[in-house]
């Protein structure tokens, strides 16, 4: 048959699209922050159409979340043209598609280009879309969707959500898929806005568009309830949000429950759907109302839509096949250009899927009957993945698991089956279980027992034996962080923070980390062990990195005892730390639940007041030269204002204050939403607060221990926790910006303290890492792990000695504070081995072991 030539005047279009005008200034799409209104939409949408020209054609459109993408679909869509929706990060599948179906233009973002003149395809008026029945397996087979299945599908979407004008959407999914596709039709159906973006739900910037745009719906597939799950999406304050749906498989009952209950307590609705492709997306949905009560439900049909269950003989428990008749059935397959031709092939949609009706009229899904399993929101096509392993003289059956693809295999080499199938799938390898029988399991007439091969996926597997070497780096991994923490719970799924691991213990556990693996990832602290592997890169000889963190500890350390004996004068060294300890806050508590980052906490600081308590409790026994407001690190609040002895450890009264008051500041739920929404201004926010006493503008005149009060130098700790939090080089800039304005005048005349404290935290804010001779690379760890502690006692130390010899009574002040160092490291090993018995039975009760617990995991 030689191709047919259309007239766009002779074809139908999506009405909602052909009205996009209608909705005049109100915003449609919001992208890198620019904002285009319905009219500017229809006038890009109707430039590229006249680019398409008048004959009716195929045009193939590369899917994103992108204005130019969505203008070119909705070109094509309102011209009549019917558009192939294809995925665009599969450059393979992307050629196949072009290959197999010879689309006459093809457009590329913002690029358009005409492979053919007029059209080579002979297209039924009827059409409009062509969608991949199973997302990315790269299966040739199309779904045919008419213009009014779209528009059908849309207003019915948009009735039961109640979609308003008012209410903007994110993307959380993309274009070419259905379900992302249906949000992007049913709002722009009501004239509402989307909000084009391809951050992930864990990308704190995500969160900053949510609120800045003020998001009233979130649309996710069951993987996406995971990732809210773990950026603490149940704490967060979001006024706007109306509704929050889910699709794409299975979520499970009580998962249901909590997010019915978290919506009605946040004043916003929770919707379970049901869809296929096939049915242009949605099907069913779970009304709200009722989804606490029947959460294992997919619900009743959309309006417009009606189910019927045939019966299967084989389901049982009256069970049988799910029927769905309505507007949104599709119009048939395709599975080569010729197919484009043909008319309606199919009135309704036969799901393979085995349901029952429940007494309250909803539905629920029992099984699969077809030979297509749904992973990851995907749907994939069974058979072909078996076909593509038997070319590969693979005897094989597939079955499809709640979040795994199943793959039954007869003697071969699972390693090689796992990567086969995953490429055929488009699964990642780890959501592919491969089983190796001896004989593949069949039903008593010899046909594969596919209920077989899916049980096969229910046994536990034995974890793949590690060669021999991993095994021992993995070994020696649990025993150094089973050594530095004192614990004897450590897995290979174990990571520092989730360990209880803070900035005391991290120094020691940097530099012995880095000498096992030769180097340190950026986020080793919340890296499981079992993603630590040694680095195969060459490093100079004589020559290793070790964090600027590590090293500004140590070096401050000894510029504070110098500077103290006179030997040289480099003072500042105890600012800078100050900031560093809001740094590694920002790094080692801030990831951790609220209750089990409140009990740290207050850990970290029992830990610092401790061994400054019993020192000077013991200097003040012996000699009398503290009072008890010093023991009690109370020097601040009942000390004499002017400077005298007692003001000696200001330094661990501010950082004890400090790391008290942020406890107890996010410890209250508001505070603890706002500084995960808000990562870095957060910090930055404190640091303003801080200005204040730093300036005088509030607290009392104390002007001779002014710099060395705790509520004046505050200001430093959230400073070096916006360090830590500044990703993106401009956040560097501004942290930077702020120290470099707000040190200056600080130290009174006392310009060389005040380029020490900046060039400090400048370190801290853009050098991570620094060489270091691999000799002096032990010392630095020792120095840096016992700051704290040399601290503390080289007050008593070096007046005992300095008549002598100011250098012997330098090395002293080290030496007593390292051994006072390690006398608390073997009381912390100690208090390891008899256990936490009854500490723990006290934070079982309050619920924080729980916390803990669900941090590890």
């Amino acid at each position: 048959m030689s191709p047919r030539s259309t007239e766009l005047v002779d074809c139908p279009t999506v009405p909602f699209v052909r009205r996009l005008a209608e909705h005049g200034e109100r915003t449609a799409l919001v992208c890198d922050g620019a904002e285009i209104t319905y009219r500017d939409l229809a006038e890009r949408v109707a430039g590229i159409a006249d680019r398409l020209g008048t004959t009716r054609r195929l045009v193939l459109v590369v899917g994103a979340n992108t204005v130019d993408a969505i203008v070119a679909y909705l070109a094509a869509l309102s011209a009549g043209h019917p558009v192939l929706l294809v995925p665009g990060d599969r450059p393979d599948a992307l050629a196949a598609t072009i290959e197999a179906y010879r689309p006459d233009v093809v457009v590329d973002g913002g690029r358009l280009e005409e492979l053919a003149e007029g059209t080579g395809h002979d297209l039924h008026p009827d059409l409009a879309l062509l969608l991949s029945t199973s997302g990315s397996t790269g299966s040739p087979k199309l779904v045919r969707l008419s213009h009014r299945n779209v528009q059908a599908n849309a207003e019915a979407i948009a009735d039961y959500l109640d979609i308003r004008d008012t209410d903007r959407a994110i993307t959380t999914l993309p274009m070419h898929y259905c379900y992302g596709l249906s949000v992007l039709h049913s709002h722009l159906l009501r004239g509402a806005g989307v909000v084009l973006t391809d951050r992930s739900v864990t990308d704190p910037g995500f969160w900053d568009l949510v609120h800045r745009h003020r998001i009233s719906a979130l649309a996710g597939v069951p993987y996406t309830f995971d990732l809210l799950d773990r950026v603490g999406f149940a704490d967060m304050a979001l006024p706007h949000l109306r509704y929050v749906t889910q699709a794409g498989g299975r979520l499970d009952p009580d998962r249901v429950r909590r997010y019915v209950g978290l919506g009605h307590r946040r004043g916003w609705r929770f919707f379970v759907m049901y869809g296929q492709t096939e049915a242009t997306a949605r099907m069913a949905y779970l009304p709200p109302h009722l989804a606490a009560e029947h959460p294992d439900t997919i619900g009743v049909p959309v309006p417009g839509g009606a189910f019927r269950i045939d019966p299967v003989p084989e389901a049982g428990d009256g069970a049988g096949e799910l029927v769905y008749t309505g507007p949104n059935v599709m119009l048939g397959y395709a599975t080569d250009p010729s197919d484009l031709a043909l008319g309606r092939t199919v009135d309704e949609l036969r799901t393979g899927d085995l349901a029952v009706r429940t007494d309250a009229g909803l539905y629920r899904i029992v099984g699969r009957r077809s030979r297509f399993a749904k992973l990851f929101g995907l749907r994939i096509d069974l058979q072909r993945i078996e076909s593509v392993l038997t070319r590969h003289e693979l005897a094989a059956c597939c079955a499809g698991g709640d979040d795994e693809l199943i793959v039954a295999v007869e003697s071969a080499d699972a390693a090689h089956v796992r990567a086969v199938a995953a490429r055929a799938s488009g699964l990642p390898e780890s959501a592919v279980r491969v089983c190796v029988v001896a004989e593949l399991p069949r039903t008593p007439n010899g046909k594969p027992d596919y209920r077989a091969v899916a049980a096969l996926g229910a046994t536990p597997v034995p974890p793949r034996p590690a060669p021999e070497s991993r095994a021992a780096d993995l070994r020696q991994l649990r025993e150094l962080y089973a050594d530095v923490l004192s614990r004897d719970d450590v897995t290979d799924d174990s990571t520092f923070v989730g360990l209880g691991g803070d900035s005391l213990s991290y120094v020691r556990m940097s530099v012995r980390l880095e000498r096992l693996l030769g180097h340190l990832p950026a986020d080793w602290p919340t890296t499981p062990l079992r993603e630590l592997s040694p680095s195969s890169r060459r490093t100079p000889r004589g020559w290793r990195t070790v964090e600027t963190n590590v090293l500004i500890r140590a070096v401050a350390i000894v510029f504070i005892v110098g500077s103290h004996l006179h030997l040289f004068a480099l003072v500042g060294g105890a600012h800078v730390l100050l900031a560093a300890a809001g740094y590694n806050y920002a790094r080692f508590q801030l990831p951790k639940p609220r209750a089990e980052r409140l009990r740290t906490t207050l850990l970290s600081v029992a830990r610092v007041a401790a061994p400054a308590a019993v020192w000077i409790g013991a200097v003040h026994v012996i000699t009398g030269e503290y009072r008890w407001s010093s023991v009690l690190l109370l020097n601040g609040v009942f000390g004499p204002p002017a400077w005298t002895r007692e003001w000696r450890y200001w330094f661990v009264e501010a950082l004890v204050y400090a790391l008290v008051a942020v406890a107890l500041l996010l410890a209250v739920p508001w505070f603890d939403r706002h500084e995960r929404r808000f990562p870095f201004a957060f910090p930055l926010g404190l640091v303003g607060l801080g200005l204040l006493t730093r300036y005088e503008v509030l607290g009392p005149d104390m002007p001779t221990s002014q710099i060395l009060a705790s509520y004046v130098v505050f200001w430093l700790f959230p400073l070096g926790w916006a360090a830590a939090r500044a990703d993106a080089g401009w956040q560097r800039l501004v942290v930077s910006a702020v120290a470099i304005a707000t040190v200056p005048g600080f130290f009174h005349a006392e310009p060389e303290r005040t380029a020490l404290v900046i060039g400090g935290l400048l370190l801290l804010i853009w050098v991570p890492r620094m060489w270091w001779p691999v000799l002096l690379v032990r010392p630095a760890e020792v120095l840096a792990a016992s700051s704290l502690y040399i601290y503390l006692t080289h007050f008593t130390v070096y007046p005992q000695l300095r008549d002598i010899d100011p250098w012997l009574a330098f090395a002293a002040s080290l030496v007593v504070g390292v051994a006072y160092w390690q006398l608390w490291v073997r009381l912390g090993q100690l208090w390891g081995r008899l256990g936490r018995g009854p500490v723990d039975a006290m934070l079982a009760r309050s619920g924080a072991t729980r916390a803990r617990e669900d941090a590890r995991k």
